[in-house]
């Protein structure tokens, strides 16, 4: 039965997650936070952390530690699945069809309506990991690693693979 859920947390955000990764994320963790409650809010935006700091597809490594931590190699190789192979599928048969209709005013209208969509999808997760932030190491700590995590990436562009390996360096020795 473990299976079947771990292909189903995925395989839906992988068919509807159009915009990839980012796109995504918010419905991964609806899946496996709300859902099947196999994480919590904190324990997600610490996996959506590590996945950020490696290389490669986001979701793809989500999946994959996701269905490892709950169903074994198989359960990782089932969670890949589930999030890559509908995308794969609905992006060969869109592209068809969006090269067919790529100057219709329709096809402009509708990816000018998912965007927005997206950005608040993104923006209720961003609250929920900061609410969450709060509550586990204050409003200080959090202010303090927000600020610092800004200042690094907008003025002095560095990359975020480092900023996070930095936060969770600076988590894991002041508030582990």
């Amino acid at each position: 039965m473990i299976y079947w859920e771990i292909f189903l947390a995925f395989f839906i955000p992988g068919i509807v997650g159009y915009g990839g990764g980012p796109a995504s994320i918010p419905l991964v963790e609806n899946e496996v936070v709300d859902r099947f409650g196999w994480l919590s809010v904190h324990e997600f935006s610490e996996m959506l952390a590590m996945a950020n700091a490696l290389p490669g597809p986001i979701a793809t490594k989500m999946a994959g530690y996701i269905g490892y931590e709950q169903g074994g190699v198989l359960g990782s190789f089932i969670g890949v699945f589930a999030i890559v192979a509908p995308s794969l599928i609905l992006m060969i048969v869109l592209l068809t069809i969006l090269m067919k209709f790529k100057d219709s005013p329709k096809v402009k209208k509708m990816t000018m309506i998912i965007r927005p969509t997206i950005a608040i999808l993104l923006g209720v997760m961003a609250f929920n990991f900061f609410q969450t932030s709060y509550q586990d190491s204050g409003l200080g700590q959090m202010l303090l690693i927000a600020v610092i995590s800004f200042v690094l990436m907008e003025k002095l562009k560095v990359h975020p693979a480092f900023v996070i390996l930095a936060a969770l360096g600076y988590g894991a020795i002041f508030l582990g």
